[in-house]
């Protein structure tokens, strides 16, 4: 690489290096826009975030809260306060999770940091605090009159099923922890009502269950949420979507048989819900989802078919892009094509869906003011980490801004790789592949090629911006990311062909694409690296156990042994058993030994003998997901073997760290990727 014709390579301080915008909202009359701007503190290693105020009339932009941590800033409708998340420290209620004045005087001295919501006025002014709850809010929505807001908040039940004596859990339920999150316990998510003014805070959901993403309806008298409360809800992932009055009361089930709701919103006459939602019950609606017509006491409604994937959070707790259902009857919603984003128009009447822009991004967050004139689009695309554009809706919709200066510098001082999009045919199926190479590729050359291995297995690999695969790519590697079969964004059947079938057809897929690229002039076939994480985990060590073509493999929290996995994962069984199509109570004519051997059978534990590549396993420990015994016993295995192979252990991370964990950890595991196949590549 030639410094002098191009910017310094990449290090694994891309993780301080970069900053993200996200979160936008959009003034009803659509004279201002928010966001949330979060970076790394170079001095203290934390995360920071700072809430930017943007008048859309002159461009000026200023920094509009005062927090060091303040997020998801909301317009309320009247236009007159700005709604934001702000971490406080809450003092400790004993007996109950919310907090009125009169309770101050009998908590304890054993604060704990949790976010909660604030107000502030439009035009400038001192904020204050609305939530009075003992635990984090997540998501919320105000009401139609500005005067309440309603919201998920992760509280303490004065009831739990899971005891803790003396340093010891005593656990009675399936469901006891869950990954990010960390031990369950009596912790549920519930529904709040915070009034503005008073600062009174309402419970108005109640029980054993998880209850988030409130919305009002448009008069106000409702409000719609997303749970999980019906009998099979420990043995399948699905959610439901029920209402209740604005001041609590019994809820009532809307969604019918759906197996999976991922996000809500009222018709414009207060009748009807549109859901975005999933047919099948043991799947998440991150995976495949299509949105429906909810009625109550009637089924729901179709309307969409396998042309697009709409778009809902993930984690399931957080805030979905906005969905937003008009009052001529189209749909405004982001949706995934392809390993694309593009805002989507759909008639409710017949289902049709209208791309109104987007492609060569995946974007996550979607804002829109009152009338829908002008949507602001929250993205990442392979060179460009994080932007908002905002766009001018009408019949002919253009791009009227763009917000992505924050890392112009930094881009600027460092090369990315460029990205290359083609296709494959394998058995008579198309298959996306993403080829990027170094900064001064040159097809003359030879290359190492890596290839990147998504998770899921239902995920998918996006026209997106990945630390990992530019570190690669600016140090020197070709870096392949290829869209087998079970990848979402390509219709249900498409991403079915997994299921029952781990490391099958997705493997010969892989496999395929990585031989048609190594007879690439520019490809040294005789330095190929494998890397993956979660389920690219699982396939990065199920394919160095099939063949010795790869001279170096970076196995990222992987599921090693399925068996094992099925009683230690947080998703073992709802996630397991429909992705696997075995459970070890009805398998069929099989007995518990034979479903035993059939996770085996595909388990990369069960092929270590065969492996010859240098393994590096990289695992955090607090990783509930896939518990870090699936490395350690792969390490085990492997080691006794005689082996090369190495285990590197992340203290107090769970499976989505790379996401949420330190930035100093988060750096360590992109060090020790980079390290490793410079050693063996």
């Amino acid at each position: 690489m030639s410094d002098e014709n191009i910017g310094k390579r990449l290090s694994h301080e891309i993780i301080r290096g970069l900053k993200s915008v996200g979160e936008p909202s959009v003034s009803p009359d659509a004279s201002q826009l928010t966001y949330t701007l979060s970076w790394i503190d170079h001095d203290q290693l934390s995360s920071m975030s700072q809430i930017i105020m943007k008048d859309l009339s002159d461009e000026s932009e200023s920094q509009f809260t005062q927090g060091p941590n303040d997020t998801n800033s909301k317009f309320s409708p009247s236009g007159n306060y700005l709604a934001f998340l702000r971490p406080i420290q809450m003092p400790h209620m004993p007996a109950s999770s919310v907090i009125s004045e009169s309770d101050r005087s009998k908590v304890t001295d054993d604060p704990t940091i949790y976010r909660q919501l604030w107000i502030i006025p439009t035009v400038g002014g001192e904020a204050w605090q609305v939530s009075q709850v003992e635990g984090d809010v997540f998501s919320y929505t105000w009401s139609p009159d500005s005067t309440s807001i309603a919201f998920s908040a992760r509280i303490k039940e004065a009831n739990s099923t899971t005891e803790s004596r003396a340093g010891t859990t005593h656990i009675t339920r399936l469901d006891y922890r869950h990954d990010t999150l960390g031990w369950k316990d009596d912790w549920r998510f519930h529904i709040f009502s915070a009034n503005v003014n008073s600062k009174e805070t309402t419970k108005l959901t109640h029980g054993n269950f998880d209850d988030t993403n409130p919305v009002w309806s448009p008069d106000g008298s409702k409000i719609a949420f997303i749970s999980s409360r019906l009998e099979n809800r420990l043995l399948q992932s699905g959610t439901e979507a029920y209402v209740i009055p604005n001041s609590g009361g019994e809820p009532q089930l809307w969604s019918g048989l759906l197996g999976g709701i991922g996000a809500l919103t009222w018709s414009p006459e207060g009748d009807r819900l549109l859901a975005i939602g999933s047919e099948h019950p043991g799947y998440m609606v991150v995976w495949q989802s299509w949105l429906y017509v909810l009625n109550f006491q009637s089924d729901p409604i179709k309307i969409t078919t396998d042309s697009f994937r709409p778009t809902v959070s993930f984690p399931s707790w957080g805030e979905s892009a906005e969905l937003r259902w008009q009052q001529d009857g189209d749909i405004l919603l982001l949706g995934d094509h392809r390993g694309e984003t593009y805002l989507y128009q759909v008639s409710d009447r017949t289902g049709t869906a209208r791309k109104l822009f987007g492609g060569g991004c995946q974007s996550n967050s979607l804002a829109l003011d009152l009338n829908s004139t002008i949507a602001v689009i929250g993205s990442s695309s392979p060179n460009v980490p994080s932007y908002l554009n905002y766009y001018l809706l009408g019949s002919e919709p253009k791009l009227i801004g763009k917000i992505d200066q924050y890392n112009q510098e930094y881009l600027e001082q460092h090369s990315l790789g460029s990205m290359e999009r083609t296709t494959i045919q394998r058995d008579g199926v198309e298959l996306d592949c993403r080829l990027f190479l170094p900064p001064d590729f040159d097809p003359s050359g030879k290359y190492p090629l890596v290839l990147d291995i998504h998770g899921g297995p239902n995920g998918a690999f996006y026209d997106s911006f990945s630390a990992c695969q530019q570190l690669l790519s600016s140090n020197g590697y070709l870096v392949l990311a290829v869209n087998p079969r079970g990848s979402s964004t390509y219709g249900n059947a498409f991403m079915e062909s997994v299921i029952g079938d781990w490391g099958g057809q997705d493997y010969l897929d892989l496999m395929a694409a990585v031989n048609q690229f190594r007879e690439r002039s520019y490809v040294d076939s005789s330095r190929l690296g494998v890397y993956g994480y979660s389920y690219g985990g699982y396939m990065s060590s199920w394919i160095i156990g099939q063949t010795d073509l790869f001279k170096a493999a970076v196995v990222g929290a992987p599921c090693t042994d399925l068996f094992g996995m099925y009683g230690t994962s947080d998703i073992g069984i709802t996630f397991g058993e429909a992705q696997w199509s075995s459970n070890p109570t009805n398998p069929g004519n099989e007995t518990l030994h034979a479903f035993a051997q059939k996770l085996l059978s595909k388990s990369p534990i069960t092929f270590a003998p065969y492996v010859q590549t240098p393994v590096l396993l990289l695992h955090g420990e607090s990783d509930f997901r896939c518990p870090i015994s699936q490395s350690e016993s792969y390490f085990t295995i492997l080691k006794r073997l005689g082996k090369t192979v190495e285990l590197v252990r992340f203290p107090n991370c769970s499976h989505l760290f790379l996401r949420y964990g330190h930035p100093t950890l988060r750096e360590e595991y992109l060090k020790k990727t980079i390290e490793w196949f410079k050693q063996y590549l």
